[in-house]
């Protein structure tokens, strides 16, 4: 598997042009910004682990990453969650549907009333057999594979040496923005992000636990939005995104940033938008259903 030099496609959202890094493209088990993150663990030669171990929600794009991830090492895959819905047991679907069919095993710790990182620690106690990431790949593991991210993109811009760029895409950990903006700043290339998961003061301890003190600037909507919950907005926004560009987004995340960005273009039209895809796009079968279900299939479609 060859994580590199995914292409870049050029669109229009609305009124703004932009171009698309596809990071979407890398694999159809293992793409994204997670498959950026964990590139360093793909290459590099473990002989001593025998599983992996991460946690996070039941729908994370992680579990689905890392499963596969340790399905190509031949590694055991252990993701511990908060909680697991007896509906979702009952009928796998996103993430999690396709986590299991990698073997993976997922755990939920509530019984113990314990956070699953510290269950982790407390009672699973890995030992030197096993590897153990952060929840959504916040680790310092993942530079080298954002570097080489970085490298792609600086490579690409050189043969457009007209445009002023600005690199943009959303944030959970914000591990791949931070790290973005590390390697881009000294080029002259900005990254603007948005926190989807808490505010912008979340974000910010996110990129200290890092050990990084600049960050990358970050965009915010002018009212709160909830990490999860469904906005119409969020769902037209999808939609037309599907529809201007033909390329299917990541409904949990990309809405946000793209809201973000429809403010951001109005006072920066001199700017050339470089858009990273954050793959993510299995996360959509769990997504889609339940937007489907409160504002039907076809809002948006006469508008």
């Amino acid at each position: 598997m060859k994580l590199a030099n995914t292409p870049i496609t050029q669109h229009q959202f609305a009124d703004i042009p932009f171009y698309l890094k596809r990071d979407d493209q890398i694999h159809s088990h293992f793409s994204g910004n997670k498959a950026r993150k964990f590139m360093a663990i793909l290459e590099q030669d473990y002989p001593d682990i025998r599983t992996l171990i991460s946690y996070g929600s039941a729908q994370a794009n992680s579990l689905f990453s890392l499963a596969s991830l340790a399905s190509i090492k031949g590694w055991k895959f252990e993701f511990y969650v908060d909680h697991l819905p007896q509906w979702l047991t009952d009928k796998p679907i996103g993430n999690y549907r396709g986590a299991l069919e990698l073997g993976a095993k997922v755990i939920a710790t509530s019984d113990y009333q314990l956070h699953p990182r510290d269950y982790i620690e407390q009672i699973r106690q890995p030992d030197s057999s096993c590897l153990v990431i952060p929840e959504g790949g916040r680790s310092t593991i993942a530079r080298a594979g954002i570097e080489q991210l970085a490298r792609e993109i600086l490579s690409w811009t050189r043969f457009e040496p007209y445009n002023d760029f600005v690199v943009a895409l959303p944030a959970g950990t914000g591990t791949t923005a931070l790290y973005l903006h590390k390697y881009l700043k000294s080029h002259s290339i900005p990254v603007v992000t948005c926190p989807c998961v808490g505010g912008k003061e979340y974000l910010i301890k996110q990129f200290e636990q890092l050990g990084e003190s600049d960050f990358p600037q970050i965009l915010e909507l002018e009212t709160k939005h909830h990490f999860g919950k469904l906005y119409r907005q969020d769902y037209l926004i999808w939609k037309q995104l599907l529809a201007d560009t033909c390329v299917e987004f990541d409904l949990l995340y990309d809405p946000m940033m793209w809201q973000c960005l429809q403010s951001w273009y109005k006072e920066n039209q001199d700017k050339t938008i470089i858009y990273v895809h954050q793959g993510g796009i299995l996360g959509n079968e769990s997504m889609l259903p339940r937007y489907e279900r409160k504002y039907g299939p076809d809002l948006g479609d006469n508008q």
